[in-house]
């Protein structure tokens, strides 16, 4: 009986494991880019010109997921690498957050393009529905899979000490630093954005995804919807204005949720969910 708690401590990914986390993470994806920025004609000449769909620029991409994978396999093996996959399963919630996905993030994007003034321009922006199709597709494998390590890995950690409503503004700001180099690159997607307004929106996306997050109690599911539908190609064009809204949206969302912000009660902590942790003790010992 003495050694139960240890167990249950040591299958868990402990605090420590946010600085391997962002180093594997910051290593790929800067390392990657920051070849392309200063040795520009030497990567070029080896592999290709870099574009939002080179593989080269998935794995930045990829960057938190793998450096998730890796330390959950660390810490719980092969079961605790199932079990925190897992969390894809999760989708039970307050039907209010489904209205605010399926509804209210669309209606973020055709308001921020009315006051744009582009609303009206291409309102079918693809040659063909399998031209929307492929468009989809590109957009659900690309930034969503980065939840697995923002909000699936890092952000339960931040909670251990953290109240969310901080975890969320520091993990925003750290997403939002990560993807500078490819500001500075032209043939990404970002290259064409105007970086302070995107910095502002990753804070106010992460205190979003951070309340969705722990009222799903886990979901990785979830957080990637919403991190589909920001990048979702049939919205239109509403930059900055979307940013700007979605600032508006994740200060009323503070406010009606800042119980829940603002005290740690109900917050994920643990990366691998505890039912994997507490029957593997049970086994183990």
């Amino acid at each position: 009986m003495p050694d139960k708690v240890p167990e249950v401590e040591r299958l868990q990914v402990p605090l420590s494991a946010i600085a391997p986390f962002l180093f594997i993470t910051f290593a790929l994806s800067w390392g990657v880019l920051g070849l392309f920025i200063y040795l520009p004609e030497q990567m070029k000449g080896l592999f290709g010109e870099l574009t939002g769909q080179h593989p080269l620029f998935y794995l930045c991409v990829y960057s938190p997921a793998i450096a998730a994978f890796i330390l959950v396999f660390r810490h719980g093996g092969q079961s605790g690498l199932r079990s925190f996959l897992g969390r894809l399963g999760l989708w039970r919630c307050s039907w209010y957050w489904y209205v605010f996905l399926l509804v209210c993030v669309p209606l973020v994007f055709y308001v921020g393009a009315a006051l744009k003034g582009t609303l009206r321009e291409a309102p079918f922006p693809f040659a063909s529905f399998g031209a929307m199709a492929y468009a989809l597709a590109y957009a659900v494998i690309k930034g969503p899979v980065e939840e697995f390590g923002w909000r699936g890995f890092a952000l339960p950690l931040l909670q251990r000490k953290l109240a969310p409503v901080w975890a969320a503004v520091i993990l925003g700001v750290i997403w939002g630093f990560w993807h500078t180099p490819a500001f500075l690159l032209s043939g990404t997607q970002q290259s064409a954005w105007s970086f302070p307004p995107f910095f502002i929106g990753c804070i106010a996306i992460s205190v979003v995804a951070t309340a969705l997050f722990n009222a799903s109690k886990g979901s990785i599911l979830l957080v990637a919807l919403f991190h589909f539908q920001l990048m979702n190609p049939i919205w239109p064009d509403a930059q900055p204005y979307d940013t700007y809204i979605l600032v508006i949206v994740a200060a009323v969302l503070m406010w009606i949720s800042r119980k829940a912000m603002f005290t740690v009660s109900g917050s994920v902590t643990e990366v691998i969910p505890s039912g994997y942790v507490k029957e593997a003790s049970c086994i183990r010992g």
